[in-house]
């Protein structure tokens, strides 16, 4: 069984995060990626982790985790065998994909125009810091950029943290792994236009306009009510209870509307708080907050996070604050799959990466075989498999 993008050839120039974890869903989903490095390779390939007695020819984590499925071939971008080659594969394409700052295709001779006048079905898809000027010129549009820095101007950083303390940037880079998404998203939907028109299109996110849509809150909230939010700790700034909690051994998230509070008040053993009129409606509870909070963690405090969740599991939302070890220990991660392991080279023993969390019921989409190694495939060989270009007028 093949995935629902089998067929669709993709030209990956990505480096690091962003890009790469673009065509990762992408590769994941069935199109033949083929990631297209400089000499010196993707720098993430040197980033680590690597494993203590591995061979050196083994792959980093980082660059294994978002690199999976993919082809490697090494050009030089500088040079005029490299940009022939380049062009060769892009007019065989159905995508291009670079996160390159604005400006540097076009100084390569390999802009989206060329490549378009090459190849009209061509969708040539864009990711940077502050987007691309085709489609809106950005004070910011030649400034690099990582995912601190798009957290931070996005707006993320503005809502996240302790209420008393300094902006706490999130565990995983969604300054990085959102615009992926969006990114990856565009691309379908373009394919998609393509199959009705057979005319590819450019498609382009921009880091920091990617992390203000998943920050779209402040933006209502300031709308509405012209306030500023502002850090507020693990609590959520209309609903309660909604909130991050420790227990005896840990801590557990809960949250409850108001048919679910009085579950939650019968657990407790204590129905009064279901009738008092302080906590009858999320309004209620939200101003009387700091009221039922203390109720919840005087409760929690005497019980350790295993018996919070048999009380409460299956009946109000809630689960405990899993640490990677507990995530691998649970039967719901071997149930869905997400969990792969793959292939180290120079080893015999496999290493995991997270798995794809997109299901098909009748094109499953699954983690194909393990990242390639640099220059591990042959350009002729990728040109022969992809065979003619399909004709221009083709929507496919």
């Amino acid at each position: 069984m093949t995935g629902p993008l089998d067929g669709v050839r993709v030209v990956d120039l990505t480096a690091m995060l962003a890009g790469p974890y673009a065509t990762m869903f992408l590769a994941d989903l069935g199109a033949d990626v083929v990631k297209v490095e400089p000499p010196s390779g993707d720098l993430s390939r040197r980033a680590g982790p690597f494993r203590d007695g591995d061979d050196p020819a083994g792959l980093a984590g980082y660059f294994q985790s978002v690199n999976r499925g993919k082809r490697s071939v090494v050009l030089d971008l500088k040079s005029d065998a490299g940009q022939r080659h380049f062009r060769e594969l892009a007019r065989n394409a159905d995508v291009v994909v670079e996160n390159y700052s604005a400006g540097v295709m076009e100084r390569l001779g390999l802009s989206y125009e060329t490549l378009q006048a090459d190849n009209p079905r061509l969708i040539y898809a864009a990711l940077r810091g502050f987007g691309d000027p085709r489609t809106g010129v950005s004070p910011y549009s030649t400034w690099p950029a990582f995912d601190v820095v798009a957290q931070a101007m996005g707006g993320f950083l503005g809502i996240t943290g302790t209420a008393d303390g300094a902006p706490v940037k999130s565990g995983p880079g969604i300054g990085d792994l959102f615009p992926g998404v969006l990114l990856a998203l565009g691309i379908l939907s373009a394919l998609h236009h393509r199959s009705r028109t057979g005319v590819g299109q450019f498609v382009d996110v921009a880091m920091y306009d990617a992390v203000l849509s998943l920050c779209e809150r402040i933006v209502y909230q300031h709308s509405y009510t012209g306030a500023i939010p502002a850090p507020q700790g693990n609590s959520h700034p209309l609903f309660c209870p909604f909130d991050i909690l420790p227990t005896a051994d840990g801590h557990i998230a809960l949250a409850a509307n108001d048919a679910q509070w009085a579950i939650v008040c019968d657990a407790m053993g204590r129905p009064d708080l279901a009738t008092d009129a302080r906590f009858a409606t999320n309004h209620q509870r939200k101003i009387h907050s700091a009221e039922l909070l203390g109720a919840l963690n005087d409760w929690l405090s005497q019980l350790t996070t295993e018996e919070v969740v048999a009380l409460l599991g299956g009946k109000v939302p809630i689960g405990p604050v899993n640490s990677v070890a507990d995530i691998y220990a649970d039967p719901h991660i071997a149930a869905r799959h997400m969990l792969v392991e793959v292939e180290q080279p120079g080893s015999q023993r496999p290493v995991t990466i997270a798995g794809q969390p997109i299901k098909f019921s009748d094109t499953p989409a699954s983690v194909g075989t393990r990242a390639p190694i640099l220059g591990e495939h042959d350009i002729t060989d990728i040109l022969t498999s992809w065979g003619p270009a399909p004709p221009h007028g083709d929507g496919r």
